[in-house]
């Protein structure tokens, strides 16, 4: 198999670029770093990768809103490109600043075509949170998640908070297996009655992550990169982690898709 070829999209601003490109390189993937800039001018660039990953960090230092800046080039400027670039069976992945611009562009997550169903914003505690935290997948639908139940992965986010335009999209994406990720206690259970620090921002129904209908657009908050060995776990000198850190499944499954 030839290695599906990954863009990992920069912009002024962005700091988890080379991590997630070298998360996905160690899945067997090759990693691309092209400036928003260069995407603007050329966005036939997309058509020479299989998966867009937009990393985490802070593009144009989250000015006006986390992601609110780039989230608007890419509606008004790129649209038309990445709906063809997904259209084509494609993968794209948002973490942490990715997934808040994803959202915020009104028409990649969670996938409703009238204007902005959900936002993600500041944190219930009003305060920027680095911490880790336990996770529940819904594996039904999102291509990053296959096989996955649980999960144990690093946040660090200030505006984190999903919250919908009303009831009727937290159920329908329920209903349609796009509630990918929620947040949980350590056993896996969680409920309306979840707050601090298992749901460490607030967010409506404990939701960390989403991907779009047909699976192969994934939103998160936590950073998956920030743990793809055991020795990135905080207590991995006193309990077992196994070969890879849990994070590296994400980016192994989309390298996989491709096989």
């Amino acid at each position: 198999m030839s290695k599906p070829k990954v863009l990992i999209l920069r912009a002024p601003g962005t700091n988890c670029d080379q991590e997630s490109g070298y998360a996905f390189e160690k899945a067997g993937a090759e990693a691309t770093y092209v400036h928003i800039n260069q995407l603007l001018e050329d966005a036939s660039v997309l058509e020479k990768s299989q998966i867009l990953c937009l990393p985490g960090g802070f593009s144009y230092g989250d000015d006006i809103g986390a992601g609110r800046v780039l989230a608007s080039q890419m509606q008004s400027k790129l649209a038309t490109a990445i709906a063809d670039f997904h259209d084509a069976g494609k993968l794209v992945l948002g973490i942490c600043n990715g997934f808040q611009i994803l959202i915020k562009t009104g028409f990649l997550l969670p996938g409703d075509d009238a204007g902005l169903p959900a936002t993600l914003t500041w944190n219930n505690h009003g305060r920027f949170i680095d911490t880790w935290v336990n996770l529940k997948a819904d594996s039904n639908k999102c291509v990053f998640l296959k096989g996955v139940e649980q999960m144990y992965l690093p946040i660090a986010h200030a505006e984190g908070k999903f919250v919908a335009r009303d009831q009727s999209i937290i159920d329908n994406l329920k209903t349609n297996h796009q509630m990918a990720l929620t947040y949980c206690r350590p056993d896996g259970s969680n409920g309306a009655d979840l707050a601090f620090p298992d749901n460490p921002n607030g967010s409506t129904a404990n939701i960390a992550g989403v991907c779009s209908d047909s699976g192969r657009i994934f939103g998160l908050m936590p950073h998956p990169e920030r743990f793809i060995d055991p020795t990135h776990h905080p207590r991995w000198t006193r309990e077992p982690q196994g070969d890879e850190g849990q994070g590296m499944v994400v980016f192994r499954n989309a390298v996989e898709f491709f096989a």
